[in-house]
């Protein structure tokens, strides 16, 4: 019996795997050799025995281990991610790609880790793509892009070349409506390993577990938000349309519980405010923003979550605090021309 059919065997008896075993069954998923049949027994096991937080931390340092490195450790304690899992079905605009340009405006150093759309109609990458980023840019010049602009993003695909391998069984799993350890672990492996954090999360439910798991992988300090629309319909996301179940991470990790806008300053708005669509109609939302036409809602949760990242690397004492100067970048001018600024960047 090889090494992964026989941790297979061992999760269908609802036995955790330690590290070590987590590494073992890593090594085979990322390899050639070993059989999508057998990889996608692994995987379903896995997931019919329930991730445990540990597990899912030692599967993301299994692939961080695994991932190309940037080289951006300069900027690793005041960076931070802006990100969601995916997977909520939501439909709503690429928030967090407007956050990170808000934020770069802020002079907070950015790590955008994404993909493109794969549940979604046009991903983070999609979207920043056409904003002028250059997905393939080599290490070298997205260091650069960090230098330069105060964001890189790592495009998934190029950073993380073993995925090769596991890619067919997660389509596989994907076409029998079956979730994977890997739906979850984009957020857990940016490359470029930043202190902080700002998660969406696709499921109630999965909040607390998921903010366990970067406990445990010693992140400095985050917040992993999911957005309640209605029972059983959320969003990876912390909005101003929604009441959120938050927890804290690291030094934050004492915040529990409900946040709504309204706790820091914002108004209830529909969730159709946060409605987005394929590629042109979010870049036709992206215009209408910046020119001050964007809807109530999309506008107050873009700089809700700037705000929140601002305090979440200690640039202010509480997210109220950072609302003015979030909404004056967004609205004023300064994204607008950050955009052209990448534009420039990655044409020259």
């Amino acid at each position: 019996m090889s090494e992964l059919a026989e941790l297979t065997r061992r999760l269908a008896a609802r036995q955790e795997l330690s590290s070590a075993e987590v590494e073992t069954a890593a090594a085979a998923l990322a390899a050639p050799g070993a059989g999508d049949e057998a990889k996608a027994a692994f995987l379903i096991a896995l997931g019919e025995k329930g991730e445990t937080a540990a597990e899912i931390a030692a599967f993301a340092r299994a692939f961080r281990a695994r991932a190309i490195d940037p080289g951006v450790e300069a900027w690793a304690a005041t960076a931070i991610d802006i990100v969601g899992t995916g997977g909520d079905l939501a439909g709503g605009f690429n928030i967090s790609s407007m956050v990170v340009l808000t934020l770069a405006c802020a002079g907070v150093p950015v790590m955008k880790h994404g993909n493109r759309g794969i549940t979604s109609k046009c991903g983070s990458a999609d979207l920043l793509s056409a904003l002028g980023v250059d997905l393939e840019a080599s290490p070298e010049k997205t260091r650069s892009a960090l230098a330069t602009l105060g964001y890189a993003f790592f495009f998934a695909p190029a950073y993380h070349p073993t995925f090769r391998h596991i890619s067919p069984v997660r389509r596989q799993l994907a076409a029998q409506g079956r979730r994977s350890v890997f739906n979850i672990l984009g957020p857990l492996i940016n490359p470029g390993r930043p202190a902080n954090v700002l998660l969406g999360v696709f499921a109630e439910a999965w909040v607390a577990k998921l903010a366990d798991v970067f406990d445990l992988l010693d992140t400095g300090a985050g917040l992993a938000a999911h957005g309640v629309i209605a029972p059983g319909r959320g969003i990876d996301e912390l909005t101003t349309t929604t009441p959120n179940r938050v927890r804290g991470i690291g030094r934050l990790r004492a915040v529990e519980g409900w946040w709504n806008g309204s706790d820091h300053g914002f108004s209830l708005t529909p969730f159709a405010d946060l409605e987005g669509g394929d590629l042109p109609t979010n870049l036709t939302i992206v215009d209408a923003l910046l020119a001050g036409r964007g809807p109530a809602g999309l506008v107050d949760t873009i700089v809700f979550n700037t705000a929140t990242a601002l305090w979440i690397t200690g640039r202010t004492d509480s997210v109220r605090a950072g609302a003015d100067q979030a909404r004056e970048l967004l609205l004023g001018g300064a994204v607008r021309a950050k955009i052209a600024a990448t534009r420039e960047f990655f044409n020259s």
